[in-house]
């Protein structure tokens, strides 16, 4: 980082499991899924990030692999709600299993949510993410709208020979609905992903993609959230467009992120690797006091760590939530 900035924003997943298998991810290729044991409890998760706020985050977010699998999901969010420094409780999922929950998860206190979905597209949908389930995700991301979660955002990585013909129909979304669509650059981050870097669209070429369908955007900058995108607005849409250029842009130096696995283990930026490994503290006799020192150390380090930095990218996204 190049210069102070706040860091008051954490990221936890809550298990490396998930329901998909998406072509860019690939959970189940993995060499190892963590143990019930190994991952932390929820009143364990509740109490790191009380201690997290004292270290000054306002806002979590929960998630995985996929947070919604986790049973007593909204019980997590209930506790979390009852720690009074967090100002926002948000999460991340790939919806499959939000429309029976968004009621519960919204009245547990759960602010927004963001869902993947890279396709509108039913066969296209199993082929990107392994399971035929397009349906069950359309229907969390309306159910979503329905109980009044503000903004729904639907996270979009552009693939060349994938999903590109799709961009403007995620675009046109945004005259219909009051979604947030968000357009993420692909990067790999280990082996089994290196494989889809020529499929790169870079948020330039996106953006001009759907402007040549629908004409020139406004930016506006009063959507809410923590992530980088710059967001832009289509003449009379109730949503907007968002672009985080994750390949082609550089915004380590505006950082202000911790991610936590559901092992505990602390990560001060996506490639560092973990740093502090906060499980045995909290299940032995370290007081709150001692493992805010060590949330300090790491907050005070990550200037250290970029994506720029390091060399090998070994990244399970699955697991660390991105």
């Amino acid at each position: 980082m190049e210069k102070n900035i706040a860091i008051d924003y954490l990221r936890l997943s809550i298990t490396d499991l998930c329901n998909l298998n998406c072509m860019y991810c690939t959970p189940l290729e993995k060499s190892r899924f963590l143990t019930h044991d190994d991952v932390l409890r929820y009143e364990e998760m509740a109490r790191l990030v009380r201690i997290f706020t004292r270290a000054g985050i306002n806002k979590v977010r929960l998630t995985g692999g996929e947070p919604l699998i986790k049973r007593g999901v909204v019980d997590l969010v209930k506790m979390l709600k009852g720690i009074e420094e967090l100002k926002e409780i948000s999460m991340t999922s790939n919806g499959i299993l939000l429309k029976n929950l968004a009621p519960s998860l919204k009245a547990a206190g759960l602010d927004r949510i963001n869902i993947s979905l890279d396709t509108l597209r039913k066969d296209r949908f199993k082929k990107i993410c392994g399971k035929d389930a397009f349906d069950d995700v359309w229907a969390g991301v309306e159910e979503a709208i329905k109980c009044g979660f503000d903004p729904v955002k639907l996270n979009v990585i552009p693939m060349q020979g994938v999903n590109d013909d799709e961009l403007p129909d995620f675009a046109r979304l945004t005259l219909e609905y009051p979604l947030i669509i968000r357009f993420i650059e692909f990067f790999h981050t280990n082996q089994r992903s290196e494989k889809l870097i020529s499929s790169l669209i870079s948020s330039v070429k996106t953006k001009k993609i759907i402007e040549q369908r629908f004409g020139v955007m406004n930016p506006i900058d009063s959507v809410q959230g923590n992530g980088p995108a710059r967001y832009y607005k289509l003449s009379k849409a109730k949503g907007a467009i968002g672009f985080i250029s994750g390949s082609t842009g550089n915004f380590c130096g505006n950082c202000n992120r911790i991610r936590v696995d559901c092992a505990g283990r602390i990560s001060p930026c996506l490639f560092s690797g973990q740093v502090c490994d906060t499980r045995g503290l909290l299940r032995g006799d370290s007081s709150d006091d001692l493992i805010k020192e060590q949330i300090k150390r790491v907050f005070n380090n990550k200037s250290k760590y970029s994506r720029f930095s390091i060399n090998e990218r070994v990244v399970e996204m699955s697991s660390l939530g991105g």
